[in-house]
């Protein structure tokens, strides 16, 4: 491979201020928010249109070169970690809102739209996006879309792929291809476009993106509930959904990560409890009422020794900003942070809560727990240091646990994170019939050289 002269075309093509080839400047693109996992690109390309990215996909294909896709670099699968000497195709400049259509309730956007910039837009107008990762004062839409992010409001609304009507995919040849529609009812051929929602980048690269716009519940309560046992938490959130209650969220932290967040957000959370769980329910003003009084009442009766309602809604947001921001104020505690992603059916949260205590216990690691446990999405996090041979042999031992665990339970290896470098060996565990070849063969068929995410789900 001459990457000299891929370089020059490279920039012959976009200009030199749209190619990043330096060592240094290349090393802030080596990694993403995944733990332990680098690898240094042959070049950084920033387009600013989806005729750039095609000729830029056609370059790669002629010269056979990898491409890797990447937003803000939040991911934490690795799925934007580029392969040795691949381009990486950086999204950050296509960051345009294309079209708000107030009538027909949708938003067309560029991939490199940070995801919040969307909520301020549009819920000045009575409307919502609700899709919130944890992320999104800083991940980008592209990305969410890659991954079919998730969030803290899941449980009620349902992730990424619930709010994509329609995607403007770059393929692995340079085509440009539109899929969707605005229409609320379309079944015309193969729904493509869901199988670009969460293909991470190994599909095709995404250029434009077509939101679905909701209007916005008129009211919301916050809720706090403490408790001596996290089973107890685990337990009250099976009893609200067997209730035929489905909040907006329902999260849980631990006490380890508790004591975390109040050290890092300072804003008063109790750090002698054993777990809390973060309650909200949104829609008419009758019906929050409603469902804040049986939440609280359930709670209560599954052995909360207390339960606290927001006042306000700035206390509210509070309580929500805390658990945003628990991988944050995990991180401080040690050099190295691997933050799991497994989702198991609602009815073995507390057996897999109490999993994830053992596995702690038995392997010698620090695990914060916490997550979505309205969908039954955890976050176990290891705490540990990659420097430490020792230690991450037993780390690794930890994690290949809870994965057999989460298998065991019927549960999946990821809820919202994605598979990229990081989970690709545990696939084939939870897809054990030809549903794994099938996956390939799809892989094959759109992108047939491998050029677009080596590596990432699949080995190359």
């Amino acid at each position: 491979m001459d990457t000299h002269s891929i370089v020059q075309e490279l920039i012959a093509l976009l200009g030199q201020e749209s190619v990043l080839t330096k060592k240094e400047d290349l090393i802030c693109y080596s990694f993403d928010g995944t733990a332990s996992l680098k690898c240094m690109p042959l070049a950084v390309v920033f387009p600013t249109t989806t005729q750039e990215v095609s000729v830029t996909i056609q370059l790669a294909s002629k010269h056979q070169v990898g491409i890797s896709t990447r937003g803000s670099g939040t991911g934490l699968s690795g799925g934007s970690v580029p392969a040795e000497n691949s381009i990486v195709i950086a999204t950050g400049r296509m960051n345009r809102i294309l079209e708000y259509d107030q009538e027909n309730l949708t938003l067309l956007v560029e991939p490199g739209l940070v995801t919040n910039r969307i909520s301020e837009t549009v819920e000045a107008d009575g409307l919502f996006y609700p899709p919130d990762p944890s992320s999104m004062k800083v991940s980008t839409i592209g990305g969410n879309v890659a991954n079919n992010s998730g969030g803290l409001r899941g449980l009620k609304y349902g992730v990424t792929r619930d709010y994509i009507m329609g995607l403007e995919v770059v393929l692995a040849n340079g085509e440009i291809a539109w899929l969707g529609s605005k229409c609320v009812k379309d079944v015309a051929g193969y729904s493509l476009k869901d199988l670009f929602i969460g293909s991470e980048g190994t599909l095709g690269i995404i250029t434009k993106v077509l939101l679905k716009l909701i209007p916005k519940p008129e009211a919301r309560k916050t809720l706090l509930a403490l408790y001596d046992s996290m089973d107890d938490a685990a337990a009250t959130v099976s009893k609200i959904i067997s209730s035929k209650i489905i909040p907006c969220t329902l999260e849980f932290i631990d006490q380890y990560t508790l004591q975390c967040v109040e050290d890092f957000a300072q804003i008063g959370l109790p750090t002698d409890c054993g777990a809390v769980l973060l309650m909200e329910t949104d829609g008419f003003p009758a019906q929050v009422e409603s469902e804040t009084e049986q939440m609280k009442s359930i709670a209560l009766e599954m052995r909360a020794r207390e339960v606290r309602i927001a006042a306000t809604k700035e206390e509210g947001v509070a309580l929500a900003t805390a658990r945003r921001s628990a991988f944050a104020a995990v991180a401080r505690i040690r050099p190295t942070t691997i933050l799991e992603d497994v989702t198991v059916p609602r009815d073995k949260l507390v057996e897999m809560t109490q999993f994830v205590r053992e596995t702690a216990a038995r392997h010698n690691v620090r695990i914060a727990n916490y997550g979505h446990f309205g969908d039954g999405n955890l976050h176990p996090t290891i705490l540990a240091d990659e420097r430490d041979e020792e230690e991450m042999k037993r780390v690794h031992h930890a994690m290949d646990d809870l994965i057999t665990k989460t298998i065991e339970l019927k549960g999946t290896i990821t809820g919202e994170h994605g598979i990229g470098l990081a989970k690709k060996k545990y696939l084939k565990e939870q897809f054990q019939d030809h549903s794994y070849e099938l996956l390939k063969l799809v892989k094959r068929s759109f992108d047939p050289n491998n050029l677009l995410n080596p590596g990432k789900i699949f080995d190359a």
